[in-house]
């Protein structure tokens, strides 16, 4: 008789919907289960995205890293007084785009803190002195900057309205936002995102859903390790296929591990061991779908990218020549080369993408005409 994972492992495979109690079963089978579970996972990748893993070469800009909010976790945000406190002028965002340019960098990922505009009065004049009352005016020049050196942004910039995000669209190709976890538990005094108020699921859920009735293709994602249960894990994960269910938009989901960093209040928290990352990455693969692209970051899992490869993910991420990962600055980005000799050892072919996907080029009302030319030339480029 078949055990009651290899029921759940089949419906998957048959490219049923998983239910919730599917999906909690599957995150806490047991160690006998498990290859199975890996297995299943891959399988449901192969079939549908075949055996080729992505990445997008991208330039990191970190446009500014002072933030309202004070994840327990988080050493990028910063006050104004802190001495490594910084936000980048236009020219420093030119100087970058040129550096870019030349290493054949196609995406500007735009990322910076939440609403600092509302916390401190010396970025209001920061910002007033490049001409802009608001952090995402600010944005939106910096992408037209990135668009003359034909270079597609990309913009991460915490919690924007449904007017933010429909002005962004005019200049970039996609937009991100982290669910990071569904469980307002999380932000209860004591846990990671207590004195983070744009980190409250409610307001991030509401982001996602407006970008999608904006028909934007969309990034988003969970965070494992920041004291979330795995049945919450499965509901993060749920609330996004729902999302995209009724939209459509979300070209991306990201499985990210925590990572302990020195003088933060979680610097002595464990990170998520390598078997609890793939086993959460299965689960997302198997939970999605096998049409969704599953990601996982591979500088902060260096040791772990062909147990990754065989856990369902079949994309990498942003990945620099030019830039560090300014919020996990000590993970530091893998060789290409190196990369795709592991994919090739594991039997995968690693191709370079855009930070739009292929499937939203064509999709009507998702690329926005005046994007489409240069975005079309680029694309020829990583598929030739």
């Amino acid at each position: 008789m078949q055990s009651h994972i290899s029921v759940i492992l089949d419906k998957a495979l048959s490219d049923a919907v998983l239910s919730a109690e599917d999906g909690y079963q599957l995150i806490n089978c047991s160690e006998e289960d498990f290859p199975a579970l890996l297995e299943a996972a891959g399988n449901l990748r192969d079939r549908h995205k075949g055996r080729t893993v992505t990445y997008s070469r991208k330039v990191f800009l970190p446009v500014t890293n002072l933030c309202r909010d004070r994840c327990s976790y988080c050493t990028f945000r910063k006050d104004p007084r802190d001495p490594d406190a910084w936000t980048m002028s236009p020219n420093d965002i030119q100087s970058w785009l040129e550096r870019s340019k030349k290493q054949g960098c196609k995406e500007a990922l735009m990322c910076l803190g939440d609403k600092p505009e509302k916390a401190f009065r010396s970025y209001r004049e920061t910002l007033a002195g490049f001409g802009h009352t608001s952090t995402t005016a600010y944005v939106y020049q910096a992408c037209e900057i990135a668009l003359s050196y034909g270079i597609l942004p990309h913009t991460n910039a915490g919690v924007l309205s449904y007017d933010e995000m429909k002005w962004l669209k005019d200049v970039n190709v996609s937009l991100g936002l982290m669910l990071e976890n569904i469980s307002p538990r999380l932000c209860e005094r004591g846990m990671a995102h207590f004195s983070a108020p744009d980190k409250r699921p409610e307001v991030r859920v509401k982001m996602i859903r407006e970008a999608g009735e904006l028909e934007i293709p969309f990034t988003t994602g969970i965070l494992i390790g920041i004291g979330e249960t795995r049945e919450e894990v499965v509901d993060s994960l749920l609330a996004i296929r729902d999302l995209h269910e009724e939209y459509g938009h979300i070209q991306e989901v990201i499985v990210q591990n925590f990572r302990a960093k020195p003088n933060t209040r979680m610097a002595d928290a464990p990170e998520p061991e390598s078997y609890e990352m793939a086993r959460t990455v299965a689960v997302a693969r198997l939970l999605l779908g096998g049409p969704m692209n599953v990601q996982a970051p591979p500088n902060l899992s260096p040791h772990d990218h062909r147990l990754l490869l065989r856990s369902g993910i079949n994309d990498w991420g942003g990945i620099s020549p030019v830039s560090i990962d300014y919020v996990n600055p000590e993970a530091a980005w893998p060789h290409l080369n190196l990369l795709a000799k592991t994919c090739a050892d594991a039997g995968f072919t690693l191709r370079e993408r855009l930070a739009i996907y292929e499937e939203y080029i064509d999709r009507p009302g998702f690329l926005l005409p005046a994007l489409q030319p240069r975005t079309r030339e680029l694309q020829a480029e990583v598929t030739a």
